[in-house]
């Protein structure tokens, strides 16, 4: 009995509750108002108010607080930042204020930049506490009343109605309701909730007497009585996950704060080295600071940061585009690193669109998209599904396979109107998740016929005749395994299968009052098969994914089957390729599903909980992979927040998962993540292109000053520290920037994913910046100086400065080295556009903000040679013709000579081997390896019986028990190494 009465109440509320005790929901009624201290007529005000004193309000709260101040502060000890400032401090001193002020502009930009990224933890909060309604409905002392939804306690007996949100988690004590848990377990289709249906075993979202917070009601009303509230309910033990996933530093990022070491150490390390050579080669202390100063200037890339910042925010801009809206910059550049995406089936990989394609009756298989009259069978089979549904088409409300049902109906000329069929209800049976049966009772002719539809092996198991050619007869072993096999050969096919039974009762005779007497004795009508069709455009994606080394694994909560033939159809996957139920996950230890993810197959994980998507993004990551994982409700949120890169859903997704997710879908589309891989790549090319560039010019910079420190003054200084700020403020930046915009290089997504500890500046980069780029640049610079010198009458030693002949043959001769840097950082921009193709493969002049960039950079250039007044402030003079034609090849001969490099090493490299794969095969309907048909295979590793299998299929015992036990095998092999 329930202790509803008041003494009962007194004597369960003397001991207060503690905060952090949570009973069982599922046991006995009895026991749980005991342990809850409460009864069906509610709390008592005053002790609703002391739990709430106790359990705090139903709130999801947010650890830690605001940080904000440190965390701004954070943003200025990046080391690029204090390399910045330091270049600023620099630039004050050796008399460029303008200079030093574009400097710290850059440092509070990109700081704020970073610092705006850094907030997304709290707004995937922020949206989780959305969930929550506003007010709630409760019993107390037996009085219903509004309350504040925030006030619900432990004990609180909450009212549900259509409509509503359910405001904590709750066990149903009366009444029955329809529940969208979409927001927590990700399925469309809403579920029954009864009080009635006890489940004491399975997970706590599968039982059929439980409520949860953020889902919603949309049918019936019921009671039920609060057994967790705030972080304590399902949304809050998500929410919990949430906060405790951190996001890590991208690859990007950990690799600028490597680049930006490198380059302090160079720049540093010059501008001291130059301090000693400049006294020995005789200049004073004052001059050699000064020219120190002028070095260390001359190293510190300025724009690297606003480059790389303006490069990523253009692949935003370009994903924007595509249907990809990615929220923090880096991220763009993690997405070309991905090596594995782990894909969600419905909406992503297909249309999420449900139509009746096919259907079967014991007289075989009859397509249904040919303009030809179906026979009575079939028309009996449309009437009795559509029967068995609920939606309203017109109204804009129902489940898409209800109506997909219903059009299946009209399409084959059986009147079905949704009015009408309302009208003829007698029962209705609601579909239950654990049976996966729906059944209504219906008036046909002045009768009332049972219309039972749901999963085939269920309906099998409840049905002992079959509708033969308009006549009923006994439902034989052979029939059942007749339908097996056409469940089998429609669910390899993609489909999604049906079955639909129907029982007239006598007449005069009441519809049962109970389902289970009801979904009895039932006569199998047919099998409805439907097509959620796969998008058009993932084969293709799938095969670029392919080529580009990136593995794809399918997680979805679907069945196996419909999600390994979908995944064969796009091309993911291959012969052998291994379906790993949810069960069969929760069995797996660390180590084996380690195992199982390192043998490189792609496997497609079917009925997933939200821990299992995290232990996949978690194993996967410590294999040393980066991840994208793709996710749409309230459960994949941690999920999300794990992978390196969490790809939400936008038009299906939940806001939950958008604000957790670092990349958002507009389109739900597979294929926007493979084009979002491509603009990664180009965007990583794109800033070592950029790092290239900067690194080579600076060669030309510093050899000038060498040549005039080792030749200890025989050789007058070819460039001025004014110049050399001239080539960073002037002529450097625009350039730069353009090459932040450059297309793709052929065979982009035909090299194998970078490694994820790849450092940004290599070797390979530096020899090709310093060793090739740069020492021709400067050998070209040097050239044009002491060519000009010598034309001019100069011979080694003698006197430049002013008043002297000379005088104004060395300002022509610094100009001409000056000139020729920036000639050189045309060549080298042009060069630096491709990294292994010849620049004819992308286009000569297809990358116009490069050509405005030259542009400016010449007339700049034309403005500090040939206008008197920046004469004086540049060291500079006007050149006659003959010391500009010096200066005119130097950009062909730069990107010549890079040309002819990158055409040697193509002819001895060889061509990359692009990695082979297994053509998908089409999924053997009939007969697995083990001779098991899959489908009896599938049901024993989702847990069913031996003595289940047997009476639902039809099968002997010894061939259920051989079925179990091959089941158990194929799980044990998951996590074994192969030999």
């Amino acid at each position: 009995m329930r202790p509803d009465g008041p003494g009962a109440l007194r004597q369960a509320t003397d001991r207060q509750p503690e905060g952090g005790d949570t009973p069982d929901p599922r046991e006995p009624i009895a026991l749980l108002f005991r342990d809850l201290r409460t009864s069906g007529r509610g709390l008592p005000e005053r002790e609703a108010a002391r739990r709430q004193a106790v359990y705090g309000p139903n709130t999801l709260a947010r650890r830690g607080g605001r940080r904000w101040p440190r965390e701004l502060a954070q943003q200025f000890t990046h080391p690029l930042a204090l390399l910045l400032a330091l270049a600023a401090v620099l630039a004050a001193v050796s008399g460029a204020p303008a200079l030093a002020v574009a400097i710290v502009a850059v440092i509070l930009l990109n700081a704020m930049l970073a610092f705006a990224q850094e907030q997304q933890a709290e707004n995937a909060v922020e949206a989780l506490a959305s969930f929550l309604p506003e007010q709630a409905t409760v019993v107390r002392e037996g009085v219903r009343q509004e309350v504040a939804a925030t006030s619900l306690v432990p004990g609180d007996v909450l009212v549900v109605e259509e409509g509503e949100r359910i405001s904590a988690d709750a066990r149903l004590l009366s009444g029955g309701v329809e529940v969208d848990l979409s927001a927590l377990t990700g399925e469309s289709v809403p579920v029954f909730r009864s009080a009635e249906l006890v489940d004491v075993e399975g997970s706590l979202l599968d039982a059929r007497d439980l409520l949860f917070s953020g889902t919603a009601c949309t049918g019936g009303q019921a009671q039920a009585v609060v057994t967790a509230t705030g972080m304590h309910s399902e949304l809050g033990r998500i929410a919990a996950l949430s906060q405790r996933t951190r996001r890590e530093e991208s690859p990007l990022e950990h690799q600028v704060k490597r680049a930006a070491r490198l380059i302090a150490l160079v720049a540093i390390g010059v501008g001291l080295a130059f301090l000693p050579i400049g006294l020995a080669a005789g200049l004073s202390l004052a001059a050699a600071v000064s020219f120190a100063i002028g070095l260390l200037v001359a190293n510190v890339p300025e724009g690297l940061l606003p480059t790389i910042t303006l490069s990523l925010a253009s692949g935003v801009r370009d994903l924007a585009r595509r249907g990809a809206v990615v929220k923090r910059l880096s991220a763009v550049e993690t997405l070309g690193s991905t090596t594995v995406v782990c894909t969600d089936k419905t909406g992503t990989l297909t249309e999420n669109r449900m139509l009746a394609t096919a259907v079967w009756t014991p007289g075989g298989e009859c397509p249904v998209d040919v303009a030809v009259d179906p026979p009575p069978e079939v028309q009996l089979l449309a009437r009795a599904a559509a029967a068995c549904t609920t939606a309203h088409p017109d109204a804009g409300h129902g489940d898409p396979t209800e109506v997909a049902l219903l059009d299946l109906a009209g399409r084959l000329g059986v009147t079905c109107a949704p009015e009408q069929r309302d009208l003829d209800r007698r029962a209705l049976f609601r579909f239950d998740p654990r049976i996966k049966l729906m059944t209504t009772a219906d008036s046909e002719d002045g009768t009332v016929v049972l219309h039972t539809k749901g999963a085939p092996e269920e309906v099998l198991t409840h049905a002992d005749q079959l509708l033969d050619h308009g006549s009923q007869r006994h439902l034989t072993p052979a029939d059942r395994t007749a339908v097996v096999h056409a469940v089998g050969t429609l669910a390899a096919r993609g489909l999604r299968v049906l079955a639909v039974a129907r029982r007239p009762l006598p007449p005069g005779q009441a519809p049962p009052d109970r389902r289970e007497e009801a979904e009895q004795n039932l006569c199998l009508v047919g099998l409805i098969a439907m097509a959620d069709p796969a998008r058009p455009e993932v084969a293709h994606a799938i095969t670029l994914a392919h080529r580009a080394g990136i593995t794809v694994h399918v997680v979805t909560g679907d069945n196996g089957l419909t999600a390994a033939a979908i995944a064969g159809q796009v091309g993911i996957g291959h012969h052998g390729s291994r379906i790993v139920t949810g069960t069969e996950l929760a069995a797996m230890g660390d180590r084996e599903l380690d195992t199982l993810l390192a043998r490189g197959e792609e496997v497609i994980f079917a009925r997933t909980s939200p821990e299992a998507k995290l232990r996949i993004a978690d194993a996967l990551r410590a294999e040393g992979h980066t991840v994208a994982m793709t996710g749409d409700g309230v459960n994949d949120a941690p999920a999300l927040r794990r992978a390196d890169i969490g790809v939400a859903m936008g038009r299906s997704g939940t806001d939950v998962a958008r604000e957790s997710a670092t990349m958002v879908l507009t389109d739900d589309n597979f294929a926007t993540i493979i084009a979002a891989v491509e603009a990664g790549r180009r965007t990583y090319d794109n800033i070592r292109k950029f790092i290239v560039y900067i690194f080579a010019h600076a060669v030309p910079e510093v050899v000038p000053f060498l040549v005039f420190a080792l030749a200890g003054g025989a050789v007058p200084l070819p460039l001025t520290v004014m110049q050399i700020l001239a080539v960073d403020l002037g002529t450097d930046t625009l350039p730069a920037l353009a090459l932040g915009r450059e297309r793709a290089e052929p065979g982009l997504m035909d090299r194998p994913p970078r490694p994820r500890g790849e450092k940004v500046i290599q070797r390979s980069m530096l020899a090709r910046a310093w060793g090739f780029l740069g020492l021709i640049s400067a050998c070209l610079v040097m050239g044009g100086f002491l060519l000009t010198l010598t034309l001019g009458g100069w011979h080694p030693g003698d006197p430049t400065g002013p008043g002297t002949a000379l005088h104004l043959t060395y300002q022509q001769a610094t100009t001409v080295t000056w000139l020729g840097i920036v000639a050189c950082q045309i060549g080298t921009a042009f060069a630096a556009r491709t990294e292994r193709a010849s620049l004819r493969s992308i286009g000569v002049l297809s990358n116009r903000q490069l050509l405005v960039g030259i542009g400016f950079s010449l007339a700049f250039a034309a403005a500090i040679v040939y206008l008197p007044p920046l004469h004086h402030v540049f060291g500079t003079a006007a050149l006659d013709p003959t010391q500009l034609a010096i200066v005119a090849p130097f950009p062909f001969v730069v990107w010549g000579a890079d040309e002819l490099r990158r055409a040697l090493v193509c002819r001895r490299t060889p061509a990359p081997v692009t990695p082979v794969r297994f053509a998908p095969a089409p999924l053997q309907p009939s007969v697995e390896a083990s001779g098991h048909h899959p489908v009896a295979v599938l049901l024993a590793r989702h847990g069913w019986s031996a003595h289940r299998l047997q009476h639902a299929l039809g099968i002997s015992e010894h061939a259920a028990e051989e079925i179990v036990a091959h089941a158990h095998r194929v799980a044990a092999e998951h996590g074994r190494r192969t030999p």
